[in-house]
């Protein structure tokens, strides 16, 4: 399967995270208490200060985040893909911890956010692949970890053509001291088919 390494220096930060550093081929961010990215919904806050790297996104482009879930402990911790097209026109989708137990979900944003989530309890400690292709008017969203298939979260609608943007998130709503490790971002083909599972990249190939 063709891809591309994106370099971590190609996005941009929606918001600074607390600490950031390279070790090898690994990106490791440190979120800041009470970051997060909600919009009005069953809460009626507005929550913008999440931290996402951002670069631009491409119709013909599948994307792919990896990172460790070990880190993963606290009500709340999260990380995963962000995609954007503007602060109340986004998708957020990863792993969240709720009730104890880490959770795959996503919180699809337009004026409004709405969240849908599954628990993975057999998933914990495990390094995760999140990705996103776009299909249509929609994209659609799969995860998966070294031992497991390739899991549909979510189809969503996502309609827009240019000026998007999708990378890595974090947030930690509850807590300081949340750290995720990031350990790849690829640039890959789009899905053939909603229900034929993508190939899964191989660095090594």
């Amino acid at each position: 399967m063709s891809f591309t390494s994106i370099p971590w220096n190609l996005g941009s930060w929606s918001n600074d995270p607390k600490s950031i550093r390279i070790e090898g081929n690994t990106l490791i961010v440190e979120a800041a208490e009470g970051s997060d990215y909600w919009e009005k919904t069953l809460y009626q806050f507005q929550h913008d200060n999440g931290h996402a790297l951002l670069a631009p996104w491409e119709d013909s482009d599948g994307v792919e985040v990896s990172f460790k879930l070990d880190s993963l402990t606290e009500l709340y911790d999260q990380a995963g893909i962000m995609l954007w097209y503007s602060p109340t026109q986004w998708i957020k989708a990863g792993i969240e911890i709720n009730d104890g137990i880490p959770h795959l979900g996503a919180v699809v944003t337009n004026e409004y956010s709405d969240w849908s989530l599954s628990p993975i309890p057999d998933w914990a400690g495990k390094m995760v692949t999140l990705r996103a292709s776009r299909f249509n008017d929609a994209v659609i969203l799969r995860a998966r970890t070294e031992e497991h298939p390739w899991r549909t979260i979510r189809v969503s609608r996502f309609p827009f053509t240019t000026g998007k943007k999708a990378g890595p998130f974090l947030c930690a709503p509850t807590r300081s001291g949340f750290q995720v490790a990031f350990t790849r971002w690829l640039s890959t083909r789009t899905d053939e088919d909603l229900h034929i599972d993508p190939p899964i990249v191989d660095l090594k190939d």
